[in-house]
């Protein structure tokens, strides 16, 4: 998905929603592309107004602060969306004839990269608000975390039946490559804004995690 659709798809998203105002909608519009543009923290409520068309007593009326209003934006879209997502990138991996957890930790780790890559911007906001903004970390990692988590559960099953993995019970192992793969995405696309991101290194990545959960004796 491109920046620009992923971008659209916000905007459908909150078009589409019976519970706004033809303002609200102007004002959620305006908002998803000044974030994705200048960021979440650089954007003032004046800005999104005046893109809108309104006054930026409006945007304190329907809903009363910034993080309001990101909210607004972020969680509907997410809820509806991201399971469909998710389950498109993992269907996409599974047939993409992987033989082995490394191999499907490899292309899931490049196909994440890649996303994040086409849709910086968008993505950026997301993933600084999650690590700053409690509330949105309240009411979005447990979206993202479910459909993973089920998704990648299935994945380690099948693998695990073939003995590729250290004897640790399975739920464990799955949070253990998740909280690697988000530290290794938040740190370096995010927090070091390093976008240079080499086969090598994904190489690297891979293998430091594969030493920790592999089956030496297979």
């Amino acid at each position: 998905m491109s920046e620009s659709k992923l971008l659209d798809a916000l905007i459908a998203q909150a078009k589409l929603s019976k519970k706004q105002t033809e303002k609200q909608q102007k004002i959620v519009e305006a908002a998803i592309t000044i974030f994705a543009e200048k960021g979440y923290a650089n954007t003032s409520t004046s800005e999104i107004a005046k893109a809108a068309g309104v006054a930026e007593g409006t945007i304190f009326r329907h809903y009363g602060t910034k993080d309001n209003l990101l909210l607004s934006v972020i969680l509907p879209f997410f809820k509806e969306s991201f399971p469909i997502m998710a389950e498109e990138v993992f269907n996409e991996i599974m047939s993409s004839n992987v033989h082995t957890f490394e191999e499907f930790l490899k292309v899931f780790l490049k196909n994440r990269i890649n996303f994040f890559f086409e849709n910086k911007e968008i993505a950026k906001v997301v993933i600084k608000e999650i690590l700053y903004n409690e509330e949105l970390k309240s009411n979005l990692l447990p979206i993202l975390s479910e459909n993973f988590i089920i998704r990648v559960n299935k994945a380690l099953d099948i693998f695990k039946e073939r003995g590729e993995f250290v004897d640790i019970p399975t739920d464990r192992i799955v949070k253990m490559v998740l909280t690697f793969i988000a530290g290794f995405l938040a740190s370096r696309l995010v927090l070091l804004n390093d976008y240079s991101i080499t086969e090598e290194e994904i190489e690297d990545a891979v293998h430091f995690v594969m030493d920790g959960i592999r089956n030496k004796e297979q």
